[in-house]
């Protein structure tokens, strides 16, 4: 009975299990089900969304670039069907390319021929010389049909591009179609070089997202491709001659996790790597060609070359063996510039300009170290031989002989700024990436430019100050500020400025390991950065650029494409100061929705609908945008805590970098702490290698007794916590400053550095700060013999 009764209840645990785990499984398949259903209903509202609206397709309301002139006929409009006829010049097969494109994307709306009744359109596409710029295109929709002029083949194909983001699905009675409004477009590029660049050298990507990163540069009229291909975590291109480039540069043993500024760094232990065969190389620039994009291949030199040191050792300048290197930074293994070295450079780059039709090959030349050079016997010799001053002229010396063998083979070099020290290369192009300096003083000197200052254009930066963001580098380039970009600097004359091609956005992917996240950091700040180099001065302004942007954000997701849509992320910031009342302001890019708010601890008003900027008390204050009831977009929070200097009056004695708070140096001064994960943002105050030195104002006299200050600290960014901090008072009675502080600054284990200062117990109406710049950066560290950094955050006084 006792066994019985054991198999029994065995049994009915075996039930138990199995009904449990079928139940488990249901309710997977239920949730599996219920899921799917929510993205189809999401795509079928977001379908709904973009066709419900007929202005969003007005030329002037939608277009991305905005064209120079576009205007549509409201309510008018003419129907494409899969009948449709496309007349053009055949023969000519560049023309033949670009009209492939319109072809092919007609074909992949499914659509049906023109019901019998309905008006047929016609579409006529020619090339005329009528247009006089490189380019350019005329876009004319009627009741005579589709007139579309290019003044090359290029221009034709920008056209087509325009004519997609105008067209609408038009459905009747089961029939797809395409409309069009009337509209008459004229509209040519401001400026000749538009570009992206993608690193994959950090992270490398498959050809089919390479492919599709294209695809969204030729929609948005960007022709210029440059591909970071050698890095010193990894070579990615085949070389047939240097097997080993393969075989050992393009794979690292593991990589960094975290950030690299994080103590102790940690590694995943994973092996990466991969490199494009040639054939592939092939196929991307085929596919470039055909959108019209010309693909700009990098080499880089003589620095950033540690993996292919590791292949061969041989190339460098201590013949020691090391590891392609598995964390980010600057690497002290560079070429030597020994004749194995040309050799192997100049047979390299004559099978890369076998594959890239492109004028220009970069060279890279930037964040080379010379400790190296220093020290080797050949270098040295070098140096006294040819008649150079020092290692930078030797750098020159370097990229010259590389601009020579290019240049002997038709092509010219492009490479980073750095490329100016100990002289620039005759014929160099330079491409401006650490501020606009560099673009300047090469333009000066006569010599073409490319601007890419990291402000403007590094889209691995954090794009918005909310804490769901993922990880990046560092810094903060939200999307107005990329927008608001003019590639032009005001030094230049007007001679001096035709050396300005325009600009690129660079897109490095330490923190990028996948093709979802490049979306994410590329998207939509590369539309912004279009309508920079495309429309040039002639851009709208921001406010417009947003509400065209909401449909191309819907269009994206509608594709798959994951883009950063902030548009209706709330914005709080704190307002006023400079002697007048602190008030928080409540906003979203586009402007549109009802903020709700909710203070924590819950004291005074602390459930309210914002109506206009506020002076806050201490505590937590949270927004939400609402549009049409519906909590829409991120919310955001920030905390207020006032102190006796909060909204006082500061005068600053140096002067702040306009990219970093320079304009409002009162942000050190309103209650609220910046980011402990990145200092671009509203709150830190940036200095670059001075000391901060202000004074804070008191309409009367007050007791203080402390002091506390916030120091970023991130050497892998150049940004350094300060030496040493000194508060003094204002004596009267002496006619001069009397010191109540002084502390010395330790580097911190993260990323912020605090300091409290015991001020005694003293009654003034004047205190001054000094804070003193870590000075210039030691050798070995990133940004070597560069002037460091100085971020300040909130400067406390109680």
């Amino acid at each position: 009975m006792q066994r019985i009764f054991i198999i029994c209840i065995t049994l009915f645990a075996l039930t138990l299990t199995t009904v449990s785990t079928a139940n488990a499984q249901d309710d997977k398949s239920q949730e599996r089900t219920a899921t799917e259903k929510k993205k189809k209903d999401k795509r079928k509202a977001l379908r709904e969304r973009m066709n419900s609206i007929p202005q969003e397709r007005l030329a002037e309301d939608v277009i991305i670039p905005q064209p120079n002139l576009a205007k549509s006929d409201k309510g008018r409009s003419v129907i494409i069907g899969a009948d449709t006829e496309i007349e053009f010049d055949a023969s000519d097969k560049a023309l033949a390319t670009a009209v492939g494109h319109l072809e092919r994307w007609l074909a992949s709306q499914r659509l049906q021929p023109v019901p019998d009744g309905q008006e047929k359109t016609t579409l006529q596409i020619r090339i005329v010389d009528s247009l006089d710029q490189k380019e350019a295109y005329r876009l004319r929709v009627s009741q005579k049909g589709i007139a579309l002029s290019g003044s090359d083949a290029a221009g034709v194909f920008y056209g087509i591009q325009s004519l997609i983001q105008l067209s609408k699905p038009w459905e009747r009675k089961q029939v797809r179609l395409v409309e069009i409004p009337y509209s008459i477009i004229q509209d040519k590029p401001a400026f000749a070089y538009r570009g992206m660049h993608l690193d994959v050298g950090r992270h490398m990507f498959p050809v089919a997202a390479v492919k599709s990163y294209i695809d969204m540069l030729a929609r948005y009229k960007m022709n210029r491709f440059h591909w970071h291909l050698t890095e010193d975590q990894g070579w990615r291109i085949e070389i047939k001659q240097y097997p080993k480039l393969q075989e050992v540069a393009a794979y690292r043993k593991e990589t960094l996790k975290g950030h690299y500024s994080d103590q102790p760094q940690q590694f995943d232990g994973k092996r990466y790597g991969g490199y494009y065969t040639q054939e592939e190389v092939k196929e991307i620039v085929r596919y470039a060609q055909e959108r019209f994009i010309t693909v700009i291949p990098e080499i880089e030199l003589p620095g950033h070359a540690q993996a292919a040191i590791a292949a061969y050792p041989e190339l460098g300048c201590t013949d020691k063996p090391v590891e392609v290197a598995t964390k980010w930074g600057i690497f002290e293994n560079v070429y030597c510039p020994s004749e194995a070295t040309f050799t192997f450079l100049e047979n390299v780059l004559t099978e890369v300009m076998a594959l890239f039709p492109s004028e220009y090959i970069h060279i890279g030349g930037d964040e080379c170290p010379k400790t190296q050079w220093e020290e080797s016997k050949l270098c040295q010799q070098i140096i006294k031989a040819e008649g150079l001053k020092d290692e930078h002229e030797l750098q020159s010396w370097f990229i010259q002989r590389i601009e020579q063998f290019l240049n002997a083979k038709g092509r010219q070099i492009i490479g980073w700024d750095e490329i100016l020290e100990g002289g620039l290369a005759p014929n160099a192009t330079v491409m401006s990436w650490r501020g606009e300096a560099g673009g300047i003083e090469a333009a000066k000197q006569g010599h073409d430019v490319v601007m890419t200052p990291t402000t403007y254009c590094y889209f691995d930066y954090y794009q918005s100050n909310h804490p769901d963001e993922p990880l990046a580098i560092g810094g903060y380039l939200p999307l107005d500020k990329v927008y608001n970009y003019h590639p032009v600097p005001e030094e230049l004359t007007e001679e001096e400025a035709r050396h300005i091609l325009g600009a690129q956005g660079n897109v490095w992917t330490e923190y990028i390991p996948t093709p979802s996240k490049l979306q994410y950091m590329a998207y939509p700040r590369m539309q912004a950065l279009s309508e920079v180099v495309w429309s040039g001065k002639r851009k709208p302004g921001y406010t417009d650029f947003i509400k065209r942007l909401s449909y191309h954000l819907d269009w994206m997701e509608n594709e798959g494409i994951n883009a950063a849509n902030h548009i209706y992320d709330v914005d709080l910031k704190v307002i006023g100061g400079q002697g007048e009342p602190l008030k928080i302001a409540v906003s979203n890019p586009v402007g549109e929705g009802r903020f709700s708010l909710k203070k924590s601890p819950a004291t005074g008003q602390f459930d309210f609908t914002y109506l206009s900027p506020f002076e806050p008390e201490y505590g937590t204050y949270t927004a939400q945008c609402y549009v049409k009831g519906v909590a829409t977009g991120r919310p955001a929070s920030i905390t207020f805590n006032p102190h006796l200097a909060a909204g006082q009056k500061l005068t600053l004695e140096t002067e702040a970098h306009p990219k970093y708070n320079g304009a409002q140096p009162q942000v050190v001064l309103n209650g609220i702490n910046g980011s402990d994960e990145r200092y671009g943002d509203a709150e830190w105050l940036g200095l670059e290698g001075q000391d901060f030195t202000g004074t804070i104002e008191w309409s009367r006299k007050q007791w203080v007794t402390k002091a506390t200050l916030r120091f970023f600290h991130s050497p892998g960014q150049w940004v350094y916590a300060p030496k040493r901090v000194k508060i003094s008072t204002w004596d009267e009675a002496k006619n001069t400053w009397e010191t109540l502080g002084t502390t010395e600054v330790t580097a911190p284990n993260g990323k912020i550095a605090e300091v409290e200062l015991n001020l005694g117990k003293t009654t003034t109406s004047k205190v001054r700060v000094e804070i003193e710049n870590h000075g210039k950066i030691e050798a070995g560290e990133q940004g070597a013999g560069h002037e460091a950094w100085l971020f300040v955050d909130e400067i406390r006084i109680d």
